[in-house]
């Protein structure tokens, strides 16, 4: 999907949220929902259900058409690459040579099945995105309360709601008793939404809508009435599967340049051997069909028949790395664009942060107080000036630890994965506090046994719990909104007594705290000397409390994630969050986490709406941090980072990223709390759900690339090698100094045993403290354009040397080829251990032994050789003749001298300074 349409869509979204009564979360009354939508407190009669059910259809998620698993298999040879490949194929098999023919379709089948398997399908997505929908839904039709298939849902039907409940349909509440909703997968908000029936903004962001229920959310706690206002594809998970299924698959840097390298290779070379034929045909007098087949061996030479299957190698094996690294690649070429990556847009809960609530600061008349640990596991301290406190020197402190911890539902339980909670996180989190301070819950709740509670209500905004007290009497704690339970109180507690309540002193630091993104409880006491008499009631509670303090909550930053924001910034890539939450919140998690624009410039969602083209490229090309944003922003975030050439990687757990995720270069989810939509929508997986493993995938990623980039400076020259040999002796009216079956014999030798070996490479030192590299660099940039035509006629000079050196001492013409092909060899032997350092030399222990892959290769191919050279077998298919020991310590000498001039070649450009730029040296950007 083009920008212009994911903007369109923004703008004709938020103009319907703007038209008096389109919206609805914006009718005023309850009344005026049922009117608008022509239903009744009642639900609808059979009759009017099964009229709207053939105007709105099923409440499904839209399905689109799918691929069938051979046009999937089929789409992965439609690659100019294989084509060159099937082209080489189809030589071989002129050639008569129908193992080696088998070979190549063998690579072609193996790059195809590889590509079927580990690219992903948007089908999947879609079909994660369905499953979230509810499967019953329980209504109220004709006056009776039934439960019914969710797909049979229609606008204007009357749903009800309880704790446990997956939401069937988007709904606008009739009614609501205590209601919390659950609606991370569609805002990214840590803590669930409480919800009411009073209308709205027509403007609202979908995180306000807290008169609004979302097919797909859950039902955290309490009861809820509402009626149906959208279904299937246009409730608001509908929408992302809409986006979803309109987002263009890009494709990645590398295939790109690759997509072009083949076809320039093909022209050329067939533009070439067309020239070459002429020449040999009309100036030498040479026979056509012998001149055909030396062409055969020139289109044989230059191609690199093994080169797509050792890139493939090549990313296999950085896929292995990277799960080591608890990054799971699910499409292969994520591996190269992970090297290229500029800009990480990052989703807030549960990427940067831990998604676990963690109480930070309590706010006591005696002073402020720092907590320090890391989400819901109970390890950390309470501070007071940098200093650890002790509870016995802090009576207020303890009074507040021990009422947030009595006036509670929640538990905390550890599991393999860590601490979890059982209740609401916000509560599970002050459960954390009591416990990091000593206190033991189970202790302290059998020690203040509970008596009586009022539950936490939307409408009054507060929890009461009451309990026994072991002295005699009781005390009553209270934990609600600060504003709430200020104006309830009429003291406040210090460690010197009790003194008159400073409620302007409490407001403040109630506000500076939200302003730091924390959310904010108050907790109250009273002290009872008997116990009442009746059930606790509102008149007990409603004043006479005393202030006991403030506590700050946060959804912390991720410690990891602080580590690896400062890597990504050492490498060039700028973060960039865009989250569903509140500013507040995203600037003080930017701020803490160092994403330079943090705090203080945080872009709300309603502000992008706004904006035109221009102004909202500079906003997203300019500010770090975006809050309360839609799957559309975030969708038009990405696109508009890629119009100005910018690789992207999203990353996100939501069904709201989904859309996201796969219109970025690379998408990343969250494996451990992310939906299985997300999953399927992006090309890489996180198993830890760590930011700190994005970096390693990129540091990786660049790894690859480099490697990647080393095969193919390895590759050309050998081939260019070969094919300017056949060219000469064509121009020239010579003998062919080695026949097109003995050069596919070294493609296929070499590029699989000596290219392969780069792949195992380990990493430039600098890999992490270099730019990112631009997406349309090159892939022939000048100094490897310089390096192929350089080793080229090294590679030529040698071939005609050893071949007239052999035919002048009267060799049989055999054997004269035999030691052109070891000689072919053996120089590709040296070269490798060349270009493995480019830019500084390789006569060093290091570079003299090589590494255990390197190693391995070389023994290979020597063993190849001897077979290819002694053995009778190979003699009779390749038409080759033994080498005497006297002319292999020639061979080996060309080798060595080639080794020594590339070195030279080396000290010259780095003394002279000539040429520099486009290199691999430890510090240089410009790779290759």
């Amino acid at each position: 999907m083009h920008n212009a349409t994911a903007r369109a869509l923004a703008r004709e979204n938020a103009a319907e949220r703007r038209q008096p009564g389109a919206a609805p979360w914006h009718a005023e009354t309850v009344d005026a929902t049922l009117a608008a939508l022509d239903s009744r407190r009642e639900g609808l009669s059979p009759t009017e259900v099964r009229r709207r059910l053939e105007q709105h259809g099923c409440n499904r998620m839209p399905e689109g058409e799918r691929r069938t698993a051979l046009s999937r298999f089929l789409s992965q040879f439609n690659n100019v690459l294989i084509y060159v490949l099937l082209a080489a194929a189809a030589v071989t098999a002129l050639l008569g040579h129908g193992i080696d023919t088998a070979v190549i379709l063998l690579v072609v089948l193996a790059n195809a099945v590889i590509g079927f398997i580990q690219e992903g399908r948007a089908e999947q997505a879609l079909e994660a995105i369905r499953a979230m929908v509810s499967a019953q839904a329980s209504v109220i039709r004709d006056g009776q309360r039934q439960t019914i298939k969710a797909e049979e849902l229609v606008p204007g039907d009357i749903v009800l709601l309880d704790a446990g409940d997956r939401v069937p349909a988007d709904l606008r509440f009739l009614r609501s008793r205590n209601l919390r909703i659950d609606e991370a997968i569609l805002t990214g908000e840590s803590v669930p939404v409480e919800k009411e029936t009073s209308s709205v903004a027509a403007d609202a962001a979908l995180g306000d809508r807290t008169c609004m229920a979302f097919s797909g959310s859950l039902v955290v706690a309490g009861q809820g009435m509402g009626i149906v206002v959208g279904t299937g594809a246009n409730a608001e998970i509908g929408r992302i599967t809409t986006l979803l299924r309109e987002v263009e698959t890009l494709t990645t840097p590398l295939v790109r340049q690759m997509n072009w390298f083949a076809r320039v290779l093909t022209g050329v070379i067939l533009a070439l051997s067309a020239v070459v034929f002429g020449i040999a045909v009309v100036a030498h007098g040479m026979p056509w069909g012998e001149a055909f087949m030396a062409v055969v061996g020139l289109a044989v030479a230059a191609i690199p028949e093994g080169l797509p299957a050792v890139m493939t190698i090549t990313l296999a094996i950085g896929v292995q790395r990277m799960a080591a690294r608890n990054a799971i690649i699910r499409r292969l070429p994520a591996v190269e664009t992970l090297g290229s990556v500029s800009i990480i847009c990052s989703d807030k809960t549960g990427t940067l942060t831990r998604n676990e609530m963690m109480a930070q600061t309590v706010v006591t008349a005696d002073g402020r107080f720092e907590v320090t640990g890391s989400g819901y596991a109970p390890e950390g301290e309470i501070l007071s000036g940098g200093e650890a406190v002790a509870l016995s020197h802090e009576p207020v402190l303890t009074e507040i630890l021990r009422g947030a911890c009595l006036c509670n539902d929640a538990g905390l339980r550890r599991t393999e994965a860590g601490w979890a909670v059982d209740g609401d996180p916000m509560e599970g989190a002050m459960v954390s506090l009591a416990m990091k301070a000593g206190m033991t819950p189970q202790e302290l709740r059998s020690v203040l046994g509970r008596i009586d509670e009022i539950p936490f209500d939307a409408q009054h905004r507060f929890m009461a719990s009451l309990h026994r007290r072991p002295e005699g009497g009781a005390v009553l704690y209270v934990k609600g909104a600060p504003e709430r339970v200020i104006s309830m109180c009429a003291s406040e507690r210090t460690r010197l007594g009790e003194r008159p309540l400073n409620t302007d002193w409490w407001m403040s630091q109630a506000d500076t705290a939200a302003r730091q993104g924390q959310r904010i409880l108050g907790v109250a006491a009273k002290w009872l000397p008997e116990l009442p008499s009746g059930p606790l009631c509102f008149a007990d509670v409603e004043d006479g409390l005393t202030m006991l303090g403030l506590l700050g909550l946060i959804d912390p930053p991720r410690e990891e994630a602080l580590a690896a924001v400062r890597e990504c910034q050492s490498a060039g890539i700028r973060i960039k969050m865009i989250t569903g939450d509140h500013a507040a919140t995203a600037g003080a998690i930017a701020g803490a986490l160092g994403i330079r624009g943090g705090e203080g410039a945080v872009i709300m969602g309603a502000a992008l709406d706004n904006m035109d083209d221009g102004q909202f490229r500079s906003a997203v090309r300019d500010v770090a941090v975006f809050a309360r944003t839609s799957p559309e922003h975030k969708l038009r975030i990405v696109q508009a980072l890629q119009a100005d050439h910018e690789v992207v990687v999203m990353t996100g757990d939501g069904v709201n990223d989904a859309p996201s995720l796969k219109q970025a270069d690379v998408g990343v989810a969250m494996g451990c709390k992310g939906t299985e939509a997300s999953k399927e929508a992006a090309e890489m997986v996180l198993a830890d759900d760590n930011f700190a493993s994005i970096v390693a995938a990129v540091h990786e990623g660049r790894t690859v690339y480099d490697n990647l980039k080393k095969v193919i400076a390895w590759t050309l020259p050998t081939n260019g090698g070969e094919a300017l040999a056949i060219i000469a002796a064509m121009l020239l009216g010579l003998t062919l100094p080695i026949t097109p079956a003995q050069i596919l014999w070294i493609n296929m030798v070499t590029a699989v045993t000596l290219g392969l070996t780069l792949a195992f490479e380990p990493p430039e030192p600098s890999v992490m403290r270099r730019p990112p590299r631009r997406p349309d660099e090159p892939i022939l940039s000048r100094f490897l354009v310089w390096r192929v035509v350089f080793v080229s006629v090294l590679f030529v000079v040698a071939v005609f040397g050893m071949f007239e050196w052999a035919i002048t001492r009267g060799l049989p013409i055999e054997e004269a080829r035999t030691i052109v092909v070891n000689t072919l060899v053996v120089m590709e032997i040296f070269y490798l251990f060349s270009v493995r350092y480019l830019n500084v030399t390789s006569l060093t222990w290091r570079g003299a032994l090589g590494t255990r892959p390197v190693l391995i290769g070389v023994g290979a191919v020597v063993l190849a050789q001897l077979a290819f050279t002694y053995l009778q077998p190979m003699q009779v298919l390749f038409d080759t003749r033994a080498v005497s020991i006297g002319d292999g310590l020639v061979v080996l000498t060309v080798g060595v001298a080639l080794l020594l001039i590339l070195e030279l070649e080396k000290w010259l450009r780095g003394f002279m300074g000539w040429w520099r730029g486009p290199a691999l040296a430890p510090g240089n950007p410009h790779v290759l």
